[in-house]
């Protein structure tokens, strides 16, 4: 079904992006966090939108501020609400529509108890703010079951640190597939895999 591109360091050009032969984009509805100044794809803006409909690609968007020490997840429900906020103020201000999710990012491999006592409660934080089917959940399989198994996140966005090898959770819509391997127009990127003809796509 085609692959999207994800990426943070900067903002390659629809024409580059296309011309790669990808059909569209993972993109920031996040602010840089304090230290990652180089990150200077963050957050989306509605140019890019406008240039990457006008080069019939496809947006999708994500959410990721804090990560490793200072995740967003750790902050547990006060902080998914505080991020939905921000993320979905983002999302609106470059152009993205009502009714379609944003990916909160669990960018870990964490444990069976990390979820019970801040992921979940970091999620449903998200589901407060957008409504559970509007929450994505970008994750590993193991963290995606937990998820689906608690009802949280209706979208699901694997990862594959903490994956067991050639696993691909069945509920899954895109797969990260190759991390900081190629860059596009100059940009490092990432590479993921569309799995449902629905991935939380802006049209």
């Amino acid at each position: 079904m085609g692959t999207l591109l994800d990426y943070a360091g900067a903002v390659p050009s629809a024409d580059a992006i296309r011309e790669a032969g990808h059909v569209g984009v993972i993109r920031y509805v996040s602010d840089r966090r304090p230290g990652a100044e180089w990150m200077a794809g963050k957050p989306l803006l509605a140019g890019e939108v406008e240039a990457l409909r006008a080069a019939g690609l496809s947006v999708v968007s994500c959410y990721q501020y804090g990560k490793g020490p200072t995740a967003d997840w750790r902050g547990g429900l006060e902080a998914g609400k505080r991020h939905a906020e921000r993320g979905l103020a983002l999302h609106s201000a470059a152009g993205g529509p009502e009714g379609v999710p944003i990916y909160a990012s669990i960018d870990d491999n964490p444990s069976a108890a990390d979820f019970a006592t801040m992921i979940a409660p970091y999620l449903a934080g998200w589901r407060s703010v957008l409504g559970n089917g509007n929450v994505g959940v970008y994750a590993n399989a193991p963290t995606i079951e937990l998820a689906r198994a608690a009802g949280l996140g209706s979208w699901f966005w694997q990862h594959d640190w903490g994956t067991p090898e050639g696993v691909v959770h069945p509920a899954a819509n895109l797969h990260q597939f190759e991390i900081d391997e190629r860059s596009v127009g100059g940009v490092g990127v990432d590479v993921n895999a569309i799995l449902t003809p629905q991935y939380g796509q802006w049209w």
